[in-house]
Protein backbone atom coordinates (compact mmCIF):
# COMPACT_ATOMS: atom_id res chain seq x y z
CA UNK A 1 0.00 0.00 0.00
CA UNK A 2 2.97 2.01 0.87
CA UNK A 3 3.79 1.54 -2.60
CA UNK A 4 1.19 2.31 -4.02
CA UNK A 5 0.05 5.30 -2.38
CA UNK A 6 3.96 6.59 -3.36
CA UNK A 7 2.93 5.79 -7.11
CA UNK A 8 -0.61 7.37 -6.92
CA UNK A 9 1.20 10.61 -5.26
CA UNK A 10 4.16 11.08 -7.94
CA UNK A 11 1.14 10.61 -11.05
CA UNK A 12 -1.09 12.86 -9.64
CA UNK A 13 2.00 15.57 -9.11
CA UNK A 14 3.05 15.03 -12.97
CA UNK A 15 -1.08 15.79 -13.28
CA UNK A 16 -1.06 18.89 -12.01
CA UNK A 17 2.34 20.39 -13.37
CA UNK A 18 0.67 19.43 -17.18
CA UNK A 19 -2.51 21.01 -16.14
CA UNK A 20 -0.26 23.82 -15.31
CA UNK A 21 1.55 24.58 -18.26
CA UNK A 22 -1.28 24.19 -20.39
CA UNK A 23 -2.77 26.74 -18.72
CA UNK A 24 0.50 29.17 -18.77
CA UNK A 25 0.28 27.73 -22.49
CA UNK A 26 -2.13 29.60 -23.50
CA UNK A 27 -1.49 33.27 -22.73
CA UNK A 28 1.93 33.14 -23.44
CA UNK A 29 0.86 31.84 -26.94
CA UNK A 30 -1.70 34.82 -27.00
CA UNK A 31 1.37 37.24 -26.02
CA UNK A 32 3.52 36.09 -28.26
CA UNK A 33 0.90 36.40 -31.36
CA UNK A 34 -0.29 40.07 -30.51
CA UNK A 35 3.67 41.00 -30.57
CA UNK A 36 4.14 39.65 -33.86
CA UNK A 37 1.17 41.34 -35.07
CA UNK A 38 2.06 44.37 -34.10
CA UNK A 39 5.82 44.04 -35.19
CA UNK A 40 4.16 43.60 -38.65
CA UNK A 41 1.70 46.02 -38.18
CA UNK A 42 4.80 48.66 -37.59
CA UNK A 43 7.17 47.13 -39.81
CA UNK A 44 4.80 47.20 -43.02
CA UNK A 45 4.37 50.85 -42.19
CA UNK A 46 7.69 51.71 -42.06
CA UNK A 47 8.57 50.26 -45.13
CA UNK A 48 5.79 51.27 -47.09
CA UNK A 49 6.17 55.50 -46.09
CA UNK A 50 8.53 57.27 -48.41
CA UNK A 51 11.93 58.19 -46.72
CA UNK A 52 12.01 61.93 -47.72
CA UNK A 53 8.87 62.02 -45.91
CA UNK A 54 9.46 59.92 -42.67
CA UNK A 55 12.86 62.37 -42.38
CA UNK A 56 10.49 65.97 -42.68
CA UNK A 57 9.92 67.97 -39.79
CA UNK A 58 6.16 69.19 -38.73
CA UNK A 59 5.60 72.12 -40.38
CA UNK A 60 5.73 74.82 -37.54
CA UNK A 61 2.64 76.21 -38.76
CA UNK A 62 0.49 72.32 -38.17
CA UNK A 63 2.34 72.30 -34.52
CA UNK A 64 0.75 75.74 -33.57
CA UNK A 65 -2.82 74.78 -35.05
CA UNK A 66 -2.76 71.85 -33.00
CA UNK A 67 -1.62 72.67 -30.05
CA UNK A 68 -2.63 76.58 -29.62
CA UNK A 69 -6.27 76.87 -31.78
CA UNK A 70 -7.00 80.66 -32.76
CA UNK A 71 -8.66 82.86 -30.55
CA UNK A 72 -10.94 85.93 -31.36
CA UNK A 73 -8.36 89.10 -31.20
CA UNK A 74 -8.78 92.89 -31.08
CA UNK A 75 -8.58 95.64 -33.78
CA UNK A 76 -4.93 95.62 -33.52
CA UNK A 77 -4.27 92.22 -32.95
CA UNK A 78 -3.22 88.82 -34.38
CA UNK A 79 -5.52 86.27 -36.68
CA UNK A 80 -3.58 83.41 -35.60
CA UNK A 81 -0.49 82.23 -32.90
CA UNK A 82 3.32 82.66 -33.89
CA UNK A 83 6.37 81.15 -33.00
CA UNK A 84 9.47 82.84 -32.34
CA UNK A 85 12.26 80.60 -30.85
CA UNK A 86 14.49 82.04 -28.16
CA UNK A 87 17.37 81.47 -26.12
CA UNK A 88 17.99 83.15 -22.67
CA UNK A 89 21.34 83.97 -22.69
CA UNK A 90 21.60 86.05 -19.57
CA UNK A 91 19.06 87.66 -16.93
CA UNK A 92 21.61 90.08 -15.60
CA UNK A 93 21.56 91.45 -18.33
CA UNK A 94 17.97 90.09 -19.30
CA UNK A 95 19.24 89.23 -22.60
CA UNK A 96 17.85 86.53 -25.08
CA UNK A 97 19.21 85.44 -28.68
CA UNK A 98 16.88 84.77 -31.67
CA UNK A 99 18.39 82.29 -34.24
CA UNK A 100 17.11 82.91 -37.87
CA UNK A 101 14.97 85.76 -36.93
CA UNK A 102 15.86 86.84 -40.64
CA UNK A 103 16.60 84.94 -43.91
CA UNK A 104 20.11 85.58 -46.09
CA UNK A 105 17.64 87.27 -48.31
CA UNK A 106 16.76 89.75 -45.96
CA UNK A 107 20.39 90.41 -44.96
CA UNK A 108 21.35 91.13 -47.68
CA UNK A 109 18.78 93.45 -48.81
CA UNK A 110 19.52 95.53 -45.83
CA UNK A 111 23.58 95.53 -46.38
CA UNK A 112 23.02 96.09 -50.26
CA UNK A 113 20.35 99.31 -49.52
CA UNK A 114 22.65 100.62 -46.85
CA UNK A 115 26.06 100.20 -48.00
CA UNK A 116 25.59 103.52 -50.48
CA UNK A 117 25.02 105.27 -47.80
CA UNK A 118 27.49 104.71 -45.20
CA UNK A 119 29.23 107.60 -42.83
CA UNK A 120 31.65 107.39 -39.93
CA UNK A 121 29.50 106.38 -36.74
CA UNK A 122 29.36 109.43 -34.66
CA UNK A 123 28.61 109.34 -30.27
CA UNK A 124 26.11 111.11 -27.81
CA UNK A 125 28.49 113.00 -25.94
CA UNK A 126 28.48 113.41 -22.59
CA UNK A 127 28.56 116.47 -20.41
CA UNK A 128 32.71 117.79 -20.93
CA UNK A 129 33.12 115.29 -24.05
CA UNK A 130 34.04 116.44 -27.24
CA UNK A 131 34.36 114.57 -31.03
CA UNK A 132 38.19 114.30 -29.99
CA UNK A 133 38.12 113.64 -26.48
CA UNK A 134 36.11 110.33 -27.45
CA UNK A 135 37.96 109.51 -31.02
CA UNK A 136 38.51 106.00 -30.75
CA UNK A 137 35.70 104.84 -28.61
CA UNK A 138 33.62 104.05 -31.77
CA UNK A 139 35.16 102.89 -35.08
CA UNK A 140 32.70 101.53 -37.29
CA UNK A 141 30.57 103.11 -40.22
CA UNK A 142 26.38 103.09 -40.55
CA UNK A 143 23.96 104.91 -41.47
CA UNK A 144 20.24 105.41 -40.07
CA UNK A 145 17.26 103.83 -42.12
CA UNK A 146 13.33 104.11 -41.56
CA UNK A 147 11.84 100.83 -43.01
CA UNK A 148 9.67 103.98 -45.44
CA UNK A 149 13.15 104.50 -47.20
CA UNK A 150 13.63 100.79 -47.63
CA UNK A 151 12.10 99.62 -51.24
CA UNK A 152 12.82 96.10 -50.90
CA UNK A 153 10.51 96.66 -47.78
CA UNK A 154 12.30 94.05 -45.41
CA UNK A 155 12.92 96.34 -42.51
CA UNK A 156 9.45 96.33 -42.48
CA UNK A 157 8.60 93.36 -42.10
CA UNK A 158 11.88 93.03 -39.51
CA UNK A 159 10.45 95.50 -37.19
CA UNK A 160 6.60 93.96 -37.11
CA UNK A 161 8.85 90.73 -36.12
CA UNK A 162 11.01 92.81 -33.82
CA UNK A 163 7.83 94.17 -32.18
CA UNK A 164 6.13 90.62 -31.74
CA UNK A 165 9.45 89.24 -30.26
CA UNK A 166 9.43 92.21 -27.46
CA UNK A 167 5.93 93.19 -27.06
CA UNK A 168 6.99 96.72 -27.85
CA UNK A 169 4.94 98.68 -30.40
CA UNK A 170 6.67 99.19 -33.40
CA UNK A 171 6.15 103.63 -33.56
CA UNK A 172 8.44 103.00 -29.90
CA UNK A 173 10.99 102.13 -32.16
CA UNK A 174 14.12 104.60 -33.95
CA UNK A 175 15.26 104.07 -37.58
CA UNK A 176 17.55 101.36 -37.73
CA UNK A 177 21.18 101.83 -37.36
CA UNK A 178 22.82 99.91 -39.92
CA UNK A 179 26.60 99.27 -39.17
CA UNK A 180 29.81 97.90 -40.90
CA UNK A 181 32.88 97.38 -38.86
CA UNK A 182 35.93 96.54 -40.84
CA UNK A 183 39.30 94.25 -39.06
CA UNK A 184 40.05 96.39 -36.05
CA UNK A 185 36.98 98.55 -35.68
CA UNK A 186 34.97 98.09 -32.46
CA UNK A 187 32.50 99.88 -30.37
CA UNK A 188 33.83 100.40 -26.49
CA UNK A 189 31.65 99.35 -23.86
CA UNK A 190 28.46 101.63 -23.03
CA UNK A 191 25.13 102.00 -22.36
CA UNK A 192 22.37 102.16 -24.87
CA UNK A 193 19.95 104.26 -22.15
CA UNK A 194 21.18 107.79 -21.21
CA UNK A 195 21.69 108.71 -17.83
CA UNK A 196 20.54 112.25 -17.35
CA UNK A 197 22.86 112.95 -14.68
CA UNK A 198 25.70 112.98 -17.51
CA UNK A 199 23.66 113.29 -20.97
CA UNK A 200 20.89 115.84 -19.23
CA UNK A 201 17.17 115.48 -19.17
CA UNK A 202 15.44 112.67 -21.50
CA UNK A 203 11.89 113.21 -23.16
CA UNK A 204 11.70 109.22 -23.07
CA UNK A 205 14.34 106.48 -22.78
CA UNK A 206 15.80 103.73 -24.53
CA UNK A 207 14.34 100.68 -23.24
CA UNK A 208 15.75 97.44 -25.30
CA UNK A 209 18.20 97.00 -28.13
CA UNK A 210 17.48 94.51 -30.75
CA UNK A 211 20.42 93.48 -32.97
CA UNK A 212 20.14 92.27 -36.22
CA UNK A 213 23.28 90.24 -37.28
CA UNK A 214 23.69 90.61 -41.31
CA UNK A 215 26.82 88.28 -42.19
CA UNK A 216 28.82 85.51 -40.43
CA UNK A 217 32.04 86.96 -38.93
CA UNK A 218 35.31 84.92 -39.27
CA UNK A 219 36.59 85.88 -36.48
CA UNK A 220 36.05 88.84 -33.27
CA UNK A 221 33.38 91.04 -33.82
CA UNK A 222 31.47 89.32 -30.73
CA UNK A 223 28.62 91.58 -29.02
CA UNK A 224 29.83 91.46 -25.43
CA UNK A 225 28.40 91.87 -21.73
CA UNK A 226 31.40 92.55 -19.05
CA UNK A 227 29.02 93.09 -16.08
CA UNK A 228 27.15 90.10 -16.83
CA UNK A 229 25.85 88.76 -13.34
CA UNK A 230 27.26 91.61 -11.98
CA UNK A 231 31.07 90.64 -12.47
CA UNK A 232 33.84 92.81 -13.19
CA UNK A 233 32.07 96.15 -11.37
CA UNK A 234 34.65 96.43 -8.67
CA UNK A 235 38.12 95.52 -10.51
CA UNK A 236 38.45 98.69 -12.30
CA UNK A 237 37.46 97.31 -15.52
CA UNK A 238 38.79 98.51 -18.76
CA UNK A 239 36.45 100.17 -21.11
CA UNK A 240 38.36 98.59 -23.93
CA UNK A 241 38.83 95.15 -23.05
CA UNK A 242 36.57 92.47 -24.76
CA UNK A 243 35.86 90.09 -21.22
CA UNK A 244 32.41 88.82 -20.39
CA UNK A 245 29.65 87.45 -21.94
CA UNK A 246 30.09 87.19 -25.77
CA UNK A 247 27.73 86.74 -28.30
CA UNK A 248 29.49 85.91 -31.72
CA UNK A 249 27.69 87.56 -35.03
CA UNK A 250 25.56 84.61 -37.01
CA UNK A 251 23.86 85.76 -40.27
CA UNK A 252 20.34 86.37 -39.39
CA UNK A 253 20.60 85.79 -35.83
CA UNK A 254 19.07 88.42 -33.21
CA UNK A 255 20.27 89.66 -30.10
CA UNK A 256 17.77 91.11 -27.59
CA UNK A 257 18.58 93.03 -24.21
CA UNK A 258 16.84 95.30 -22.04
CA UNK A 259 18.45 98.80 -20.62
CA UNK A 260 16.23 99.53 -18.36
CA UNK A 261 15.26 97.42 -15.10
CA UNK A 262 11.54 96.71 -14.89
CA UNK A 263 10.90 99.80 -12.06
CA UNK A 264 12.73 102.06 -14.63
CA UNK A 265 16.25 102.59 -13.68
CA UNK A 266 19.02 101.90 -15.57
CA UNK A 267 20.22 98.33 -15.63
CA UNK A 268 23.80 98.66 -14.75
CA UNK A 269 24.56 95.41 -16.37
CA UNK A 270 23.39 95.94 -19.28
CA UNK A 271 26.97 97.31 -20.65
CA UNK A 272 28.20 96.10 -23.60
CA UNK A 273 30.25 96.87 -26.18
CA UNK A 274 31.39 95.10 -29.44
CA UNK A 275 34.59 93.40 -29.78
CA UNK A 276 37.42 94.13 -32.61
CA UNK A 277 36.73 92.41 -35.60
CA UNK A 278 40.02 90.37 -36.08
CA UNK A 279 38.96 88.59 -39.89
CA UNK A 280 35.88 88.79 -41.77
CA UNK A 281 33.56 91.97 -41.77
CA UNK A 282 31.20 92.90 -39.47
CA UNK A 283 27.65 93.78 -40.77
CA UNK A 284 24.44 94.69 -37.84
CA UNK A 285 21.07 96.38 -38.00
CA UNK A 286 20.49 98.34 -34.41
CA UNK A 287 16.65 98.82 -33.46
CA UNK A 288 16.64 101.07 -30.55
CA UNK A 289 12.99 100.51 -28.61
CA UNK A 290 11.96 103.25 -26.43
CA UNK A 291 9.55 103.53 -23.55
CA UNK A 292 7.55 106.29 -25.09
CA UNK A 293 6.55 106.65 -29.15
CA UNK A 294 9.36 108.54 -31.24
Amino acid sequence: MKGGGVIRAAGGGAGGAGLLRTRLRLPVVLLSCSLFFLAGFFGSLLFTQDPEEADMPVPRERLLDAAWPEMPYGESGEAAPSLIPYQILSWQPRALYFPQFATSEQCENIVKTAKERLKPSTLALRKGETAESTKGIRTSSGTFLSANEDPTETLAEIEKKIARATMLPRNHGEPFNVLRYNIGQRYASHYDAFDPAQYGPQKNQRVASFLLYLTDVEEGGETMFPYENSENMDIGYDYEKCIGLKVKPRKGDGLLFYSLMVNGTIDRTSLHGSCPVIKGEKWVATKWIRDNIV
